[in-house]
């Protein structure tokens, strides 16, 4: 046993110190003491050092297969997968809970009028006022704001843990309150899925330290594929959706991440449906058998294209009413003051509308509104003919457990209850858009495409009941026409094709490859025309984001504005000789954690930067000498590798910030400092430019 010797006072000096305290402590008689600094004993070492060692040669092996990040990707797909389930479990107690409730009241319509409509008021206003109460930035879709983060620009909190767990509980709530607010979860959990992702890269980088090879950018990106990767179980369309949603400049090297993750999170999400007993196999979510010998005649290609230049035309009719009334609804002082203080009374009452319209004694009963948003979608995607089947006394028995008998009640053809459904539920889902609560809005767009591509294909049915060509026994596939027309609105809303692979994902059906593809084409050509903003893009323009691809969108002329007339002073800059009262007179004044440092004042040559730590060791390392140094012979001054010119444009600034993800970049013209530019310069830039657009336009229609 090891052993330190401290030593003590001698025993007259013992003495001396007890007369004067009058005997209060007894006196001590040896000089030395033995101390023991051995550990104190724990039970079995033996098996804990064994433990140990082969824990860190479990370690080593895995991080010889691949590296630290990998592990990341999978856990960030296992997760999310894991909280899309639960999620989705959760949702349907709550909706089954409410079915049951109201079933149980049959025959009271008062009372089955307030289990309809104030289930989801109330539900609708917990989650405002859960979401809002704990974080402020969980309400709505995320994706403009993930957009804009993925761009470079740093907004606080919405990569926090409080708006992880506030968005999670009011996307529950929201999403139970079912098909009468018609809100669904793809936005909000891309937001979830990018949160988890940035707090798994700093675990990440607390593990590696300095070694670290990817940044949170990087992460995010693969984040945003995970999302409806684990939405859907489609792991293609997710890596395209976050290529062309999300980022606006795409690293090659994110490809394999992207789709490493994106299958973990989507095979998790299928295994863990064959665990619970919900499918026998891994299967896609929604699964059709439409015909393969002949899934459609060649004449149906013409169809298909219409149906393409349909959904575009009423895709132009969604967006400009979603942009509209949320302009109307921030413009209108008393709706905007009364949002501002009574969040919560203003969800409740707006889903008490909604509930209002679709209840089944009311014009609910001609839109199908006891069907859930699941149910919806898998009953406009069944391949019989509901026409049909409606005048054929035995195929009307073979069915009657059938959804599609909510699409025909008695008195009313299927014609007039997809009608109703298209005209009364695109005003709804516009309204809904307005409330603060977290909701996506890409699931109710393919719904509302489906019931659109349906309502042309049971026509078609009715016109053609022995198909287009009386020469091949093959007759109308109304199903894919619903899937054909689900991909091209969704796409024309988004101005994306990524929805055209989601809807072959989630169904499983290949033989629409072509149709689906040509009509998503079209309608995308029509929404994009006189330069129309997709949904992401006008919620960004209206929120004032800098995302430059919208507001490009909206303003063309932008592209060629110059930063000149932008710039924004350096603030507090430094000499290359500048002394001890210089340095601490910036640091006293400033809060900046970079200074910018000239040759001289008077010729302000840009030399590079100085952190603030390295002038408070300045001004610690000159105290201690008497020769007065200068700033150049204490501190590196790193070089300014990225400058720009006052010439360069809106649009170039913005890639440039956006690859090299810099908040700020000094503007230099022949080598000396004019100033610099940082996001927010850019966010006025383009706001000045796109309001003075805006305002043209108004006035020149």
């Amino acid at each position: 046993m090891e052993q330190v010797y401290v030593s003590y006072p001698s025993l007259d000096e013992n003495k001396r110190h007890g007369a004067q305290q009058a005997g209060t402590q007894s006196e001590t008689t040896q000089d030395k003491l033995i101390i023991s600094n051995e550990r104190p004993w724990k039970p079995w070492r033996s098996a804990r050092s064994r433990i140990r060692g082969w824990a860190i040669r479990v370690q080593n092996a895995m991080l010889c297969l691949a590296g630290l990040e990998w592990y990341c990707y999978a856990a960030l797909g296992v997760l999310m997968a894991l909280m899309s389930f639960v999620m989705d479990l959760t949702v349907a107690k709550l909706l089954r809970a409410h079915h049951w409730l109201y079933s149980c009241l049959e025959g009271h319509k008062l009372l089955q009028f307030l289990c309809w409509t104030l289930y989801p008021a109330c539900l609708c206003a917990l989650s405002t006022s859960f979401s809002h109460s704990i974080c402020p930035q969980s309400a709505g879709s995320g994706l403009p704001e993930m957009r804009a983060i993925l761009s470079g620009v740093q907004l606080p909190d919405y990569l926090s843990l409080s708006n992880l767990f506030a968005k999670l509980v009011g996307l529950i709530c929201t999403l139970s309150a079912g098909s009468s607010v018609f809100l669904g979860k793809v936005g909000p959990f891309v937001h979830l899925s990018n949160m988890v992702g940035a707090y798994l890269h700093r675990m990440y980088a607390s593990a590696c330290g300095t070694k670290q090879r990817r940044t949170q950018g990087d992460m995010l990106v693969v984040a945003s594929a995970v999302g409806v990767a684990s939405c859907f179980g489609a792991p293609i369309s997710g890596v395209l959706f976050s290529i062309e949603v999300m980022g606006s400049h795409y690293s090659v090297r994110d490809y394999c991440p992207c789709f490493f993750a994106a299958v973990c999170g989507a095979l998790s999400y299928r295994l863990l449906a064959v665990c619970s007993g919900e499918q026998e196999t891994v299967n896609a979510l929604f699964k059709t058998r439409f015909p393969t010998e002949i899934p459609y005649q060649p004449p149906e290609i013409l169809f298909f294209a219409l149906l393409g230049l349909l959904c575009g035309a009423v895709s132009c009719v969604y967006l400009f009413s979603h942009r509209w009334i949320l302009r109307f609804v921030r413009a209108n002082k008393l709706i905007s003051r009364f949002i501002a203080t009574e969040k919560t009374l203003y969800s409740g009452f707006v889903a008490f509308l909604l509930a209002l319209v679709t209840f089944p004694y009311s014009a609910g009963s001609s839109m199908a509104s006891q069907l859930t948003m699941r149910q919806l979608i898998c009953s406009l995607l069944e391949s019989t003919q509901w026409n049909s089947i409606s005048h054929n006394a035995t195929l009307l028995e073979e069915s009657q457990q059938s959804l599609w008998q909510e699409w025909s009640p008695p008195g009313s053809s299927v014609y007039k209850t997809l009608g109703c459904f298209l005209i009364i539920k695109l005003w709804l889902l516009v309204l809904a858009c307005t409330l603060p609560l977290p909701a996506g809005y890409f699931m109710p767009v393919f719904i509302y495409g489906a019931a659109l591509g349906r309502f042309l294909g049971e026509g078609l049915a009715y016109l053609f009941p022995n198909g287009i060509s009386p020469d091949t026994l093959s007759v109308i596939n109304p199903g894919g026409y619903a899937l054909v027309g689900a991909a091209a609105f969704a796409g024309a809303v988004t101005h994306t094709l990524s929805p055209a692979l989601c809807a072959l994902e989630m169904t499983g059906q290949s033989t629409h490859v072509v149709p689906i593809l040509i009509a998503t084409l079209i309608s995308n050509a029509v929404s994009r025309s006189k330069h129309q903003p997709s949904f992401y893009d006008g919620i960004s323009l209206i929120k004032k984001l800098p995302h430059l691809p919208s507001l490009i969108r909206a303003c063309p002329k932008l592209s060629s504005v110059q930063i000149g007339r932008f710039v924004a002073p350096a603030g507090a800059v430094l000499q290359r000789g500048e002394k001890m009262a210089g340095v601490q007179n910036v640091l006293n004044n400033s809060t900046e954690s970079q200074f910018p440092v000239v040759d001289t004042h008077e010729s302000p040559t840009l030399l590079g930067t100085v952190t603030r730590d390295q002038l408070q060791a300045f001004l610690l390392e000159i105290q201690t000498e008497v020769l007065c140094k200068s700033l150049e012979d204490v501190c590196h001054i790193k070089p300014a590798t990225l400058q720009l010119s006052p010439e360069t444009t809106v649009k170039q600034v913005h890639c440039i910030m956006s690859v090299v993800r810099e908040q700020r970049v000094f503007v230099t013209e022949n080598g000396k400092l004019c100033g610099l530019i940082t996001w927010k310069e850019v966010r006025s830039s383009a706001g000045k430019h796109t309001n003075t657009h805006t305002h043209t336009h108004k006035h020149t229609s």
